[in-house]
């Protein structure tokens, strides 16, 4: 008769793998988010936003707003003693000439820019037109003029984005025959501020994590280049000072309301297909939690404070349009709508409603040609 012998060992070890097939799995993270976002979201409470704030005098309430917001943004980049601007090219259009300039936007980015002035005597006024993301980094400021004198790569590049993205055209060249000055930069990481070693989209984290390990980021840095490009167009004498505007579809949307909210330079600002807020972004299907495209446009700890649509609001009570799509699939529609109402109730608030324009339109995310002629029309109600 065999005797089966089970040592203190075996039945440890027995025990351990009966509980590991019987214990649920551990985890806290899934699909690139903290399992417990939710109860994250729950502790936003946005303290600064109109409202909630204890301050009740609103242009106070908007000083320490923007305040909050530009320390969230520190440190900036260090100014140049001077913009420095100088002409490196000139193209005449049908209606306008077409510069490609470089200028100082700091003191450690000398960078090219398409500047088209309209025929005739000046000054004009002048829109800012800040350039999408799209995943797409090759080019920037072509996304939103035509080059001239560039590579047969580049132009065929320049045409595909405006036809998959802006229904064939180059908005600046459009606002340009409409009579505005227009001024489109790279933002770093596009096009001539790019990566040396070529398009690589992962490359969005090294650069934002290694510009945090020295005390800044990625989002903050596009901000601040923005505010100085406004500033810039404010000393040139084609444009009429402080009849300036900012337009951009996507990110460029973003960076528009975000310079409209912290430039007192900046008159009014058109923003396509980039308006939500953070209880609709960060959910579990959106694509704002994939990551990787959000680095561009984070600015940090800010939502400690004020979500997308307060921070909006800063620029009350400038006139400001807001176009969002329907059948976008990156901005949740209720999201949108919940942004509207919050910025609509600020300007409400100042007796400014009829300044506000907000529209959901039939439309996925896209800056088509009805939509900029929208645009268009929205800007000379306000400077004509």
């Amino acid at each position: 008769m065999r005797r089966t012998i089970i040592t203190l060992g075996m039945l440890l070890c027995f025990c351990c793998t009966r509980a590991q097939e019987s214990a649920p799995m551990q985890y806290e993270v899934l699909k690139g988010m903290p399992a417990f976002y939710e109860e994250l979201k729950a502790t936003l409470t946005y303290p600064m936003a109109w409202g909630n704030s204890p301050t009740r005098r609103f242009r106070k309430w908007q000083r320490e707003g923007r305040a909050k917001v530009l320390e969230c943004m520190s440190p900036a980049p260090p100014k140049a003693d001077s913009f420095a601007p100088e002409v490196l090219d000139e193209e005449q259009r049908e209606g306008y000439k077409a510069q490609k300039i470089v200028f100082n936007i700091n003191a450690w980015s000398r960078v090219q820019a398409y500047l088209l002035i309209p025929d005739g005597e000046g000054p004009f006024p002048a829109v800012l037109a800040l350039h999408d993301h799209g995943a797409h980094f090759s080019i920037g400021k072509e996304k939103m003029v035509r080059p001239f004198r560039v590579t047969d790569e580049v132009m065929a590049d320049a045409e595909k984005w405006s036809h998959a993205c802006y229904d064939g055209e180059f908005v600046g060249d459009r606002l340009a025959r409409e009579g505005y000055v227009l001024l489109t930069v790279d933002a770093l990481f596009w096009g001539d501020r790019g990566r040396r070693e070529g398009v690589d989209y992962d490359a969005q984290q090294a650069l934002n994590s290694n510009l945090q390990q020295m005390g800044m980021a990625f989002g903050s840095f596009i901000a601040w280049d923005d505010l100085r490009s406004v500033e810039f167009l404010n000393t040139l004498p084609c444009v009429e000072r402080g009849e300036i505007a900012v337009l951009g579809h996507s990110m460029g949307a973003h960076r528009a309301w975000m310079t409209a909210a912290l430039s007192e330079e900046v008159k009014a600002g058109v923003a396509i297909c980039w308006m939500n807020t953070t209880e609709y972004l960060m959910t579990l299907t959106n694509n704002q939690n994939k990551g990787g495209s959000a680095y561009s446009m984070i600015i940090p700890g800010v939502r400690n404070y004020l979500d997308y649509p307060h921070v909006a609001s800063l620029a009350c009570p400038k006139p400001m349009l807001f176009m969002n799509g329907t059948k976008d699939k990156l901005f949740p529609v209720q999201g949108v709508k919940d942004a509207y109402a919050e910025m609509r109730r600020v300007w409400q608030s100042q007796g400014a409603d009829e300044l506000l324009q907000t529209r959901l339109v039939e439309s996925p995310h896209y800056f088509g040609r009805a939509m900029q002629q929208e645009a268009i029309a929205f800007l000379n109600e306000v400077f004509r």
